[in-house]
């Protein structure tokens, strides 16, 4: 089976990845140059000093602890799960980032471009997790994942890649930005359908039709990028809680508005969610 495979790949992947290598400086000290970055509104580069996917995600747990404040982690976005996302990008693997309570919006939301370095709008499945997954029982098989779901949303992904030149795009840097992600919105939540990977969505901006994808762009099926993130908490001593929301990668290529818009994304047997913006 094609998903199996892909799977498989994947914890192969995953377990190479963990191995240690040396930052030519503190995670700490990366982190604060991004959180700097970040306020005085400097363009996305790419930081010399990270090495390697290892280092780029202790960079990124850095990060996340000097920005979530008083907030909470709401849950994971993963990205790069589709062969059409990947080909953007020019990155072979999936990523993931932690998405911040403060950052989870209700379809509807109003956004203001100006609060963004540059705005992105990403078109995806985002499953609920209905009990923990015990990282002990690791490694996680899609099957063993997608048990664990209770419910299943339409949803749109805020990402800012702060102006990033896509020709020469560095993944360690993208991941230790928390992948870039800037908050998510959902659609309403409905249990998991018999077929997620065959579920058809269609993308449309201010009522004009963009493109489709379906659930089995994101690695054929949403549970396999999902039990790679299960895989990939576990191999850090963490592990996806029930209630935490994960984003299963767009299935549609992310769009940039740079006028006021309206954004609507459809899944068929989910329902639809909605962002505007000025």
């Amino acid at each position: 089976m094609q998903t199996e495979r892909v799977a498989e790949a994947l914890v192969v992947r995953n377990s190479t990845d963990e191995e240690d290598k040396d930052l030519s400086e503190a995670p700490s000290t990366i982190a604060e140059q991004l959180v700097t970055e970040h306020r005085n509104g400097v363009k996305f580069r790419k930081f010399d000093g990270i090495s390697g996917l290892p280092d780029a995600y202790r960079v990124q747990d850095e990060y996340v602890a000097a920005t979530i404040g008083d907030d909470a982690c709401a849950g994971y976005k993963i990205g790069l799960t589709s062969k059409r996302m990947q080909q953007m990008c020019g990155i072979d693997q999936p990523i993931c980032g932690t998405i911040f309570s403060r950052k989870v919006f209700k379809s509807g939301a109003h956004l203001s471009m100006a609060d963004y370095g540059r705005l992105g709008l990403e078109f995806e499945i985002c499953v609920r997790l209905g009990r923990d997954l015990d990282a002990s029982s690791e490694p996680f098989t899609p099957e063993q994942a997608g048990e664990a779901i209770d419910a299943v949303a339409a949803a749109i992904e805020l990402v800012d890649d702060r102006q990033a030149d896509y020709s020469v795009l560095d993944i360690n840097t993208l991941v230790a930005d928390n992948s870039w992600n800037a908050g998510v919105i959902l659609g309403n939540f409905a249990p998991p359908p018999a077929r997620l990977d065959a579920l058809e969505g269609i993308a449309y901006q201010d009522g004009t039709e963009l493109a489709r994808g379906h659930g089995a762009d994101a690695l054929g099926h949403p549970f396999v990028p999902l039990a790679w993130l299960a895989n990939h908490l576990a191999a850090k001593g963490r592990q996806l809680r029930k209630g935490d929301i994960v984003m299963t990668g767009s299935i549609v290529t992310t769009r940039f508005p740079t006028a006021p818009f309206t954004y609507r994304f459809d899944v068929a047997g989910l329902g639809s969610v909605e962002v505007s913006g000025s």
